[in-house]
């Protein structure tokens, strides 16, 4: 995989800031709002002094008014962490545009936004899920996150239900998913909206705020993309490394092209449903359109 994204492409990435929809609990300093109390300038609540209290916040107008010690309490800033996992299933190296680039580059640019607002950022290969990259350090961080994800190498299967339920999830945070989403138990109109259903809920269920990046090629869009397809062409499967050999005509093509959309209009109707950000990201997409223009809602500012 060969990352094309300049110094200024992530120059423009610092204003952004991950929207995590939980308030973070973990026990690293960061940028986020924690549910514990602690010692940043915002104001939490009031309570009841109690022998040990630090004396400088103890609220004396309180004290005026109610003839009792009163002492503030302030937000304490967490880190929150971040979790990017990447389909490296063979099917992600297919299209003009490899699908598995596209993917290593929206990879690249959410985890730089974490890491520039001191989340904590864990990277996922899904075929190696006990092997993950923590990204840390702020921006010094970036030539060894660019590292890791040039290293990926795409090939056999994932299970993207599998993958998830091995993330070592332990307080509340972001779990994106980079993926073309083209196992059988997604495709298969039958079992999608259940295997949608239990993934959502799991990851709602595990306090995470989720996102489903849907990775795919501009010909499999649009059959179009790729040329006059009608005649007889064979069909690879790249992960079985299978081959269907078939006649392609108009109405064929206009079939296929529906049934694409019906798979896609399913994930979107759920994760929807489930309260999850969903979008389609195709490799014909300019990556500064897709980033700055149409991924706007993941985005605090």
């Amino acid at each position: 995989m060969t990352m094309t994204l300049d110094a200024g492409f992530f120059d423009n990435l610092s204003r952004l800031r991950l929207a995590i929809g939980h308030k973070a609990s973990m026990n690293l300093t960061g940028n986020r709002k924690s549910t514990q109390k602690g010692s940043s300038t915002e104001f939490s609540d009031f309570r009841e002094y109690m022998p040990g209290d630090d004396i400088r916040r103890i609220d004396w107008n309180a004290y005026g008014r109610l003839d009792r010690l009163y002492v503030k309490e302030y937000m304490e800033e967490k880190e929150a962490v971040v979790s990017i996992l990447i389909d490296t299933s063979a099917s992600m190296e297919y299209g003009l545009h490899r699908k598995s680039g596209y993917a290593c580059m929206l990879a690249a640019a959410f985890a730089y936004m974490g890491i520039n607002n001191m989340d904590r950022v864990m990277l996922y290969d899904m075929r190696k899920m006990r092997q993950p990259f923590a990204a840390g350090g702020g921006k010094r961080a970036l030539p060894k996150l660019v590292d890791w994800l040039s290293q990926r190498t795409f090939d056999g299967k994932v299970d993207v239900g599998d993958a998830v339920r091995q993330l070592p999830m332990k307080g509340p945070g972001l779990t994106m998913i980079i993926s073309d989403f083209l196992q059988e138990s997604f495709v298969d109109a039958a079992k999608e909206q259940e295997t949608v259903r239990k993934l959502l809920r799991f990851l709602a269920y595990r306090r995470q705020r989720t996102a489903l990046l849907h990775v795919l090629a501009g010909e499999e869009l649009s059959a179009g993309l790729s040329g006059e397809l009608a005649g007889t062409r064979n069909l690879i499967d790249m992960e079985e490394q299978s081959t269907l050999r078939l006649t392609l005509d108009a109405a064929s093509i206009r079939l296929y092209e529906q049934a694409v959309q019906d798979f896609l209009s399913e994930l979107r109707r759920e994760c929807a449903r489930e309260g999850a950000f969903y979008a389609v990201c195709s490799t014909e997409t300019d990556i500064y359109q897709l980033i700055f223009q149409e991924l706007r809602k993941l985005y605090d500012i």
